[in-house]
């Protein structure tokens, strides 16, 4: 019987294939739990840490942020884990993760994978942090959790990827993510990480791209939702509440209709570099798409002096999924952050692309509006390889016809071009200070200062955070 002739055939092959890497997969994080992480990878972690908590403190105090956190926690209940905020409220885990996982994309300025679409940290973190605190776990033990769960979320992308920008990644993968990073603190066997897993894989959302682009704030929820999927998902498994051992494909390629890269699985699982040694870390706070473009227009930004002519027009030369982003109009702050347009006359106007040039009043500034007006978008004659697969190149042209050029092949920020950790703790400072006035000091604390910390319970390490 044909119930759905339209769906693509399963390969079977395929579905084996997958569902025999997870496995071994699972085997993988079991054993790496036990392992102590590299110097370096552990560092890493704690920066990813601490710049998605400053992410999530200095969106905590946006209105919208505000209002619907105060939803999410409205049915109370034990205070186990806490919302990283002003209030410095304490919820129960799912109840806080879920909060926590609202505010985390909110301000376009969490850490990110680079390889391709996928923010595992934002994922992973508002759920393990949660469960962290709540069972009382050390800082060691939640750090590697924290690498052993972005491994597992960066290889099912890796897996299963979208060769079109359709289902965004913080639907995707947001029940992945939470459910890996609360399973591996828990100290899940092989067999029961894989159930959960499989069952997260059920819960993930359909969230469509065009959502982030058009500016469709739900695109924020996403990564909350996800968090409490994962807990769904960890404590059903127990239970015997799971998905079929090929979930993953039934739901990535035959329901998203993604490619299927088995091997991507566990090949060279161990032997290499951590996923979490390739993400990237923003200082522009918008989609990494349009940052080697922000990046030129600062560049330029720099030159200007106090009588320089004002700017008739920016014209941008720019990779394809940079000119995916030329809403010229954005009606929310988050379709500020994926506009070229608000991006680059917001550079040209307040000299900036840092959060403040992407909030409310961003929206409603006359200057930036007429800027947008004068911005051009198209295709770069010459994308390189990658990592350079993001060039901009990009014109001012001023009134008295003077012309300016800038180029930028790569934007900072990745594993090939880090941000240096000074330069990442005044971020967190710069996040954190008006909110959180200690949380800097805690986060510096937490990077910098492995023998100390690593043994404290990451209770106590927030407690520092929001004191």
């Amino acid at each position: 019987m044909v119930t759905n002739p339209g769906k693509p055939a399963v390969d079977r092959s395929h579905r084996d294939a997958v569902a025999a890497g997870l496995e071994r997969l699972c085997e993988w994080a079991v054993a790496a739990r036990s392992k102590p992480l590299p110097d370096a990878v552990r560092r890493r972690a704690s920066l990813v840490v601490s710049d998605d908590i400053a992410a999530m403190v200095v969106a905590a105090s946006e209105p919208q942020v505000s209002a619907a956190q105060d939803r999410i926690l409205s049915p109370g209940g034990k205070a186990e884990a806490t919302v990283f905020g002003a209030h410095r409220t304490k919820a129960p885990r799912s109840l806080a993760a879920a909060a926590n996982g609202l505010a985390v994309p909110w301000a376009e300025l969490d850490e990110g994978y680079r390889p391709l679409p996928c923010h595992a940290g934002g994922y992973t973190l508002p759920a393990l942090l949660a469960e962290a605190e709540a069972e009382n776990a050390s800082v060691q033990d939640m750090l590697r959790a924290l690498c052993i769960s972005y491994e597992i979320t960066t290889r099912i992308a890796h897996t299963f990827p979208f060769d079109s920008l359709t289902i965004h990644p913080h639907g995707a993968f947001n029940a992945i993510g939470a459910a890996a990073g609360i399973a591996v603190l828990r100290g899940y066997d092989a067999a029961m990480l894989c159930d959960t897993l499989k069952s997260a894989a059920t819960m993930v959302c359909a969230g469509p791209f065009n959502h982030a682009i058009e500016g469709a704030l739900a695109r924020n929820t996403w990564t909350g939702l996800g968090a409490i999927a994962g807990f769904q998902a960890a404590d059903f498994a127990p239970l015997g509440i799971t998905g079929l051992r090929g979930a993953l494909y039934d739901v990535y390629a035959t329901g998203f209709n993604c490619r299927v890269e088995p091997q991507e699985m566990d090949t060279g699982l161990g032997q290499g570099e951590w996923a979490i040694e390739r993400g990237y870390h923003k200082i522009y706070a918008c989609c990494q798409y349009l940052h080697s473009a922000v990046q030129a227009s600062m560049e330029l930004a720099g030159r200007l002096a106090p009588d320089s002519k004002p700017i008739k027009s920016i014209e941008v030369e720019t990779h394809a999924r940079g000119l995916a982003l030329t809403g010229a109009a954005p009606d929310t702050v988050l379709a500020a952050k994926f506009s070229m347009p608000h991006a680059l006359a917001t550079v040209a106007v307040l000299r900036t692309a840092g959060a403040m040039g992407f909030n409310g009043a961003s929206l409603k500034n006359a200057e930036i509006a007429a800027m947008r007006e004068r911005v051009t978008a198209r295709a770069h004659p010459a994308i390189g390889e990658w990592p350079n697969d993001r060039p901009a190149r990009v014109h001012w042209t001023f009134e008295d016809g003077t012309r300016w050029t800038a180029v930028c092949e790569n934007a900072r920020g990745g594993a090939d071009q880090p941000y240096s950790e000074s330069e990442l703790l005044t971020k967190f400072d710069e996040l954190t200070g008006a909110t959180l006035p200690k949380a800097s000091g805690a986060l510096r604390n937490l990077v910098v200062n492995a023998s100390a910390t690593d043994r404290m319970p990451w209770r106590e390490m927030v407690d520092q955070v929001v004191a």
